[in-house]
């Protein structure tokens, strides 16, 4: 009873597709996660020099 019971578990492969679908969501997330975060980060210090040099601007 319990090696047919291992034998239909090996068998049944419908939920393969739905695990690899989820993984392959997963590493996308992560990777624009990480893309984003470094358009963050260039983005902040674009603005903080622009706020440099117009503060310096308004300064006689």
């Amino acid at each position: 009873m319990i090696t047919k019971f291992i034998k239909l578990l090996t068998s049944n492969e419908r939920g393969a597709s739905a695990i690899e679908m989820g993984l392959l969501c997963a590493l996308l997330v992560i990777a624009m996660m990480a893309g984003l975060e470094s358009f963050a980060n260039e983005n902040g210090n674009q603005w903080n020099t622009v706020s440099g040099a117009l503060a310096n601007a308004s300064t006689p």
